[in-house]
């Protein structure tokens, strides 16, 4: 196999400093001034990872020295000087030009022979190993070796470049040098060097060197030689030990698409999307948080027969639909993404993050790791410094122009600029927003000058993604068709500060910027938990500083991610209307069984919410639409009965056991039980709404327990929300069956107050503040306190009211749940609470007992 051809490879261990060519397993990190950051990483990984299960195919590489004797012998270097004397990376038809010229420069002349000699021998050496390899050749079908004609002594190999200065934790130069696949022939292994060579000259190596500052002059290029993963007869992609966007560290982001990797860096396909946790992975658990099927319309295979090493061919519509890696290689690569990560970060004595390539041979099977480099973005980004961007006022009439993939959770605008051929690059302005098919490195001198990039393919890790976040602007990527929705000379607001889902607006729209120092927040005896339910916002917040989730509500993802009704996927063959069950059809094309969709979104979902927490508690509180909004669900309205007044009918708890719900509440323990037993996410404690009488809560959590959640077992908690009169007044029965209590402050209000809170004619009665709920919510926190029941509030009161909250602190309540943009303001008001209680108690303490204590 690929990874098992390093022991003949090796000979004597050679002189760095005066070698035309050193094999992978001879070099390590540390000979970055040898062979590169690209060479290097191989040659580190293949040293130190391969007897942990890391398979990365081994090859040679060039040397610095290769290159500078190149250079030298030739006489290029004052020739080269001369030629950038007057270089202006600003200037685009200057930078075109002394580009042009230098390459030419190198490419007319040709390498010393003992340099093509020494390229020769290695590649001789290669070929013969792999094509006359037993193990090897055992792997493959008698009948594939002979069609394709590969395993002859000429075998296929990648040539890439790999520049002395590229690949360092701040710096990644990201394609910047040539990359040649599908190499045949020593003739060819030497053209291609050559062309890597001249490479280190492209227009956008040259305008990223002038950029961070390093001199063109010191910088060497090594070329690595490596057998060819034959990917393009199965897939490829990349994937980062962190998330690309928000800097969280706990989960690995894997991209994948059929052929070859080029099209996944280089953005041409937008590929499938897969995060996997890493902590409960590593326990031994699958705790895949969530899967987004990609387009994956073509691949690139190679040319055989052709005249062109590689070409793109369109990819079948039934492969499209489905995912390029199984669940068994998606944590397989995962768990290689972990062990990585972890060797880069205890040679380099920090958390490293890791920007990876993976190929999948589809001839054996087996996955490789083809590149590894430090992530260069969001480990250089600060800790101690919280930055929101957020649109000011109500923008929901502002039309959308187009939406796609999220990159950089920032804002920037200004008059949209549609570019479709680089060599159109010098009609860019400082200040425009880019809006093309897709960008490569050539369109870099450009990219720097954007105010946000907007492209119609790609994902998160394709080029333009990757360079708008080093570069600190907003991009929207995969959006389709931008380059026809977005005219060029229009004002427009690119927003990538709303989730996963970046938009589009017309017009300029107002934005603001804040910054928080969380360097010196204060810690607070009240545990401070933040209410989340987007999902594609978990990862975000979980930098907002928290003790966990107080409320997770389960409405949004059904409604959002889901969309139709639990019952109308149960009995999906039932249902009446025609266009309904198409779009169900639609929704669930990877899915035989319905039901199985909801269940899947559902884990993914709450598993998303809770990893981004994890450890500390997530309470995720079970469906609570009421009749009529379960009735706005796809097949909503063939399952569900008309109310008069919803708000007080069929909702919580009472469906949970009712025969004509309980199979859909079946669905939504499944969900839980997944997120807990194969996720691993035990921190979760489902709680339930609405619950009007303890013998409903005993009846729920005999349906729970039915469904394999029995509380209890691998510590399962059970929570109910304190919303209802009766829950309070029972709150010594409902105690001796849950584990805590939450005080949801909206219907509690409106039920003690006996209003509608959805009512305009009553609303300005409504107000938390009123003494009857407070004297309700006093009651409460007394009880749970007397039967030793964990209390907390995740109503809206708190984040509106700081006096509300400043009451429930000084009643001793453990926990208080906020909206995000109130938590910061809320720790400070809480911390000021305590401590004038704190004084108050020192004074109580020293103070005669018939003297008043001061207030």
């Amino acid at each position: 196999m690929v990874s098992t051809v390093t022991a003949s490879m090796k000979t004597q261990q050679p002189n760095k400093e005066t070698s035309f060519v050193v094999w992978f397993d001879q070099v390590g990190i540390a000979d970055i001034p040898y062979v590169g950051g690209k060479n290097a990483s191989l040659g580190e990984m293949i040293r130190n990872l391969a007897q942990r299960g890391v398979n990365v195919p081994n090859g040679f590489a060039t040397t610095a020295y290769a290159y500078r004797y190149f250079v030298e012998q030739a006489g290029l270097d004052a020739k080269l000087r001369q030629l950038f004397a007057d270089l202006d990376v600003e200037d685009m038809v200057n930078l075109r030009e002394r580009g042009r010229q230098a390459r030419a420069l190198v490419l007319k002349t040709p390498f010393p022979r003992e340099l093509e000699a020494a390229i020769v021998q290695a590649y001789e050496v290669l070929s013969d190993r792999y094509a006359n390899s037993p193990e090897f050749c055992a792997q493959v079908p008698e009948d594939t070796r002979d069609s394709c004609g590969l395993y002859s002594a000429e075998v296929d190999v990648a040539v890439r470049s790999s520049a002395t200065a590229e690949d360092l934790p701040d710096a990644s130069f990201a394609g910047q040098q040539e990359t040649y696949l599908n190499v045949h022939g020593a003739s060819g292994v030497l053209e291609s060097c050559h062309k890597c060579f001249a490479s280190i000259f492209t227009d956008r190596a040259i305008s990223y060197r002038t950029i961070k500052g390093f001199d063109h002059f010191n910088v060497a290029l090594s070329v690595g030689v490596q057998k060819m993963v034959r990917s393009d007869l199965a897939c490829s992609g990349v994937m980062f030990s962190i998330d690309t966007e928000t800097g969280f560290k706990n989960a690995a982001l894997i991209t994948a698409a059929y052929g070859l990797g080029e099209n996944v860096v280089q953005g041409s396909v937008n590929p499938d999307e897969c995060f996997v946790f890493k902590p409960t992975l590593q326990q031994g658990y699958r705790p895949i948080l969530e899967k987004r099927l990609g387009s994956k319309e073509i691949k690139m295979v190679y040319d055989l027969g052709g005249s062109k090493l590689t070409k793109n061919v369109p990819v079948a519509a039934s492969e499209r639909r489905k995912f390029a890696l199984t669940d068994d290689e998606t944590l397989k690569l995962a768990q290689w993404a972990c062990i990585i990560e972890d060797h880069y970060s205890e040679v380099r004595g920090m958390y490293t993050p890791m920007d990876i390539e993976w190929a999948k041979d589809g001839m054996t099977g087996e996955l490789f790791i083809v590149q590894a480099r430090p992530e260069t973005v969001q480990s250089q980004k600060s800790t101690s410094v919280l930055r929101n961007y957020k649109l000011v006022g109500d923008h929901s009439d502002v039309p959308v122009v187009i939406e796609g993939r999220a990159v950089g959770e920032m804002i920037g605008q200004g008059l949209a600029h549609v570019i479709l051929e680089v060599h159109n690059l010098d009609t860019f302005k400082a200040g425009e927003v880019l809006v093309t098919n897709r960008t490569d490195p050539d369109w870099e001198p450009i990219m720097k000058k954007a105010s946000a990039i907007v492209t119609n393919q790609g994902g998160r890790t394709c080029h333009a993604a990757i360079i708008a976040r080093e570069m600190g602007i907003p991009a929207i990527v995969g959006c389709g068709n931008a380059t026809g929705n977005v005219r060029t000379g229009t004002e427009v607001t690119v927003s990538c500060a709303e989730g996963d889902q970046g938009k589009v607006y017309a017009g300029i729209l107002p934005f603001e910027v804040q910054e928080t120092q969380l360097d010196n927040l204060p810690t607070t005896r009240t545990k401070i938990l933040m209410n989340v339910g987007n999902p594609e916002e978990a990862f975000s917040l979980a930098s907002i500083p928290c003790q966990g989730v107080g409320l997770a509500r389960l409405e949004f993802i059904i409604a959002n991610h889901i969309k139709a009704h639990p019952l109308a996927l149960l009995h999906y063959d039932q249902l009446t209307d025609p266009e309904v069950k198409f779009e169900i059809a639609q929704l669930t094309t990877q899915y035989t069984h319905k039901a199985d969709f909801f269940v899947d979104k559902l884990a993914q979902g709450v598993g998303k919410i809770a990893a981004a927490f994890y450890p500390n508690p997530v309470v995720v509180r079970m469906s609570d639409f009421k009749s009529n909004e379960y009735a706005n669900l796809l097949g909503g309205s063939q399952f569900e009965p008309h109310e008069e007044n919803p708000m007080i009918g069929w909702r919580g708890a009472s469906r949970y056991y009712d025969p004509n719900y309980r199979d859909a509440y079946a669905l939504e323990c499944q969900a839980i039980k997944r997120v807990r037993d194969e996720m691993g996410l035990v921190n979760v404690i489902p709680m339930i709404p609405f619950c009007r009488t303890p013998d409903e809560g005993r009846k729920v959590l005999a349906e729970m327990e039915a469904n394999g959640l029995k509380r209890g077992e691998n510590g399962l908690q059970v929570y109910v929300m304190c919303e209802l009169p009766s829950n309070v007044i029972f709150a010594d029965e409902f105690s001796q069956i849950f584990d805590g209590f939450s005080i949801g402050s909206n219907d509690l209000t409106q039920l003690v107050l006996g209003l509608d809170r959805d009512s305009a004619l009553v609303a300005h009665i409504f107000d938390e503040r009123n003494e009857a709920v407070k004297r309700m919510v006093k009651l409460a926190i007394m009880a749970a306190k007397k039967y030793n029941r964990k209390i907390g509030i995740c109503g809206q009161a708190p984040s509106d009211y700081p006096e509300f909250a400043r009451f429930l602190v000084e009643l001793g309540i453990d926990s208080i749940s906020l909206n995000p943009d109130s938590v910061l303001k809320t720790i400070l008001d809480i911390a000021q609470v305590e401590n004038a209680g704190a004084i108050l108690d020192d004074i109580a303490a020293v103070v005669q007992p018939d003297l008043p204590v001061p207030s």
